[in-house]
């Protein structure tokens, strides 16, 4: 097989996501919430923010959801499964992926208004969720790209003020 191990991985990754019912399900979630929170705040979405800001499209949706995922799942919560604590889990959710998620949502304190700050502990859990239930975190990255696009361009508005 040639190409790039990483690649082919991502590959093989992929088709093992869009199989999982579960990550249909998230992904689903994702869109009532998007609806909920269009519906509670009215935003004016500028369907053309992804091509008008395309840098910043570029870091916020796809490039630092990458970088998180790398780090807060890749290596913070698997260095905590390696840990028998970190692998007790309830409701298939693991110590590790709980105490990830509450780093990851502290973390998010820094730049964010407190209420969307601790709003981050649900994704991060469901992200932390794909994480053990995979076994990798791809299904993570392409819900937290997926996540934060949608996010974003429904507040596209805002964040070009900002």
């Amino acid at each position: 097989m040639t190409g790039l191990p990483a690649v082919s991985g991502f590959a093989a990754g992929f088709g093992r996501i869009v199989r999982d019912a579960h990550f249909w399900i998230a992904a689903g979630a994702g869109i009532l919430f998007w609806m909920g929170l269009s519906l509670w705040f009215s935003p004016t979405p500028d369907p053309w923010w992804p091509v008008r800001q395309f840098r910043q499209f570029l870091y916020l949706a796809l490039l630092f959801p990458i970088i998180e995922e790398v780090i807060f799942r890749g290596y913070v919560q698997a260095m905590l499964l390696r840990w028998r604590y970190g692998r007790r889990a309830w409701l298939q959710i693991t110590a590790a992926n709980v105490l990830t998620s509450v780093l990851f949502t502290a973390l998010h304190f820094l730049n964010h208004p407190p209420l969307a700050a601790a709003a981050v502990i649900v994704p991060s859990l469901i992200f932390g969720y794909f994480r053990d239930r995979q076994g990798n975190i791809h299904a993570a990255v392409v819900l937290h790209v997926f996540y934060n696009a949608g996010y974003l361009w429904l507040f596209s508005s805002a964040t070009q003020a900002g």
